[in-house]
């Protein structure tokens, strides 16, 4: 595995990696590759700060279930219950090409909806309901200088893009579960996040930005020269366009792809999946709900897919998918590997069967869905069952 992802580096397809891997939640292997900034050569360390983007959709949905075990919800409630500026809710119709082109939507969207991507809500950037996307992303909807109330807001007056439980879809559900927590909670987002999650498991790194004593640790984004060759060399340094940068506060506290964190952090997260809610003495769920979260959520027949294509075999749970068949070069252990990951190639991904789970931390925009991804969880599930 430490050669397989070395090639990446040596290609100039990676500028830098860092890796964990656990066996029955006991750490079996940390490794860096390669540079946090090439132009210094700057290498990855253990405390590099990564931009976790996707990944960070996982933290949000714990922190909604703290507040669900804390009878704050129930996944069945309307949003409108909770959020009453999303009732009434209209439909983007088939084929419309006006964002006035509405029909009532069939029914209430509800939180579990919400939490597994079905509840009709859509991104912007990715292009998957053009008429409505743009709409989205020209009133700038997770604009930086925007709060996740002033989102919601603008959400209110905007058609869905299908009707609840039609289908997933990546959107800014996770970004209205944040507003969801600050409501529920009465504090900030990031203030019950410090509460509930930082604190106890001392990710003493994980913030929405990066504070100017640890600059000289924020690892530099890049971006292919070519990005429709996955596997073709040559990278440049990617300016921070998406959620405002990284260098300083910001209103906005995206929980959809906001925060930042290092492997360190991040594998004290995933070790508290890992034991069903708990680590190191320190409980954040029942055991119970971590299994809910990854227990599937959606209708039958309905699984994720992204623009043009769908994830092979995996449906969605509370936050977070999973697999229902391995994929080449894995073993049938994979199935029911739960897992998400991150725009610019921060991956974590759990393996109940086999006792196994890893994540590897990258900085290459786009780095979601990678082969290197894909060839690290096989070799990891080679390596550790040899």
């Amino acid at each position: 595995m430490h050669a397989g992802i070395q090639t990446y580096i040596d290609n100039n397809i990676l500028a830098g990696a860092s890796a964990v891997v656990l066996k029955d939640n006991h750490i079996v292997d940390f490794k860096t590759w390669g540079y946090a900034d090439i132009e210094t050569q700057r290498p990855v360390a253990e405390d590099t700060i990564f931009r976790i983007y996707s990944n960070t959709k996982i933290v949000t949905s714990v922190a909604a279930m703290c507040l669900h075990e804390d009878g704050c919800f129930a996944l069945d409630d309307p949003i409108e219950k909770h959020l009453p500026q999303l009732a009434d809710r209209q439909v983007l119709r088939k084929d419309a090409t006006d964002i006035a082109d509405t029909e009532p939507a069939s029914s209430k969207g509800t939180i579990r909806q919400l939490m597994s991507h079905s509840a009709g809500f859509s991104y912007g950037f990715l292009q998957e309901c053009p008429t409505l996307d743009k709409v989205l992303t020209d009133v700038d909807i997770m604009g930086a200088d925007s709060t996740l109330a002033e989102m919601v807001d603008k959400l209110g007056t905007l058609p869905l893009a299908y009707h609840p439980g039609e289908r997933w879809q990546y959107s800014v559900s996770a970004d209205i579960l944040a507003r969801l927590v600050e409501v529920w909670s009465g504090k900030t987002f990031i203030e019950f996040l410090q509460e509930r999650i930082f604190g106890p498991l001392d990710m003493v790194d994980t913030d929405f930005y990066v504070p100017e004593s640890k600059h000289a640790r924020f690892a530099t984004n890049y971006v292919p020269v070519n990005p429709m060759q996955p596997m073709e060399g040559g990278l440049n340094a990617a300016p921070d366009l998406l959620i405002g940068g990284y260098l300083k506060p910001k209103r906005f506290m995206s929980g959809g792809g906001g925060l930042v964190s290092t492997i360190g952090d991040y594998t004290s997260f995933i070790r508290m999946l890992v034991g069903e809610g708990e680590f190191g003495g320190v409980r954040i769920l029942a055991p119970e709900t971590v299994r809910m979260m990854h227990t599937n959520q959606l209708p039958v027949g309905v699984g994720v897919q992204l623009p043009n294509w769908f994830m092979p075999d995996t449906v969605f749970g509370l936050g977070l998918a999973i697999k229902t068949a391995p994929r080449e070069g894995e073993p049938a252990e994979a199935i029911d590997e739960f897992h998400w990951g991150g725009m610019a190639g921060t991956h974590s991904w759990i393996s109940p069967r086999a006792g196994l789970a890893a994540l590897i931390f990258t900085q290459r925009l786009p780095g979601f869905w990678h082969p290197f991804s894909h060839d690290f969880k096989r070799l990891v599930y080679q390596a550790v069952s040899a």
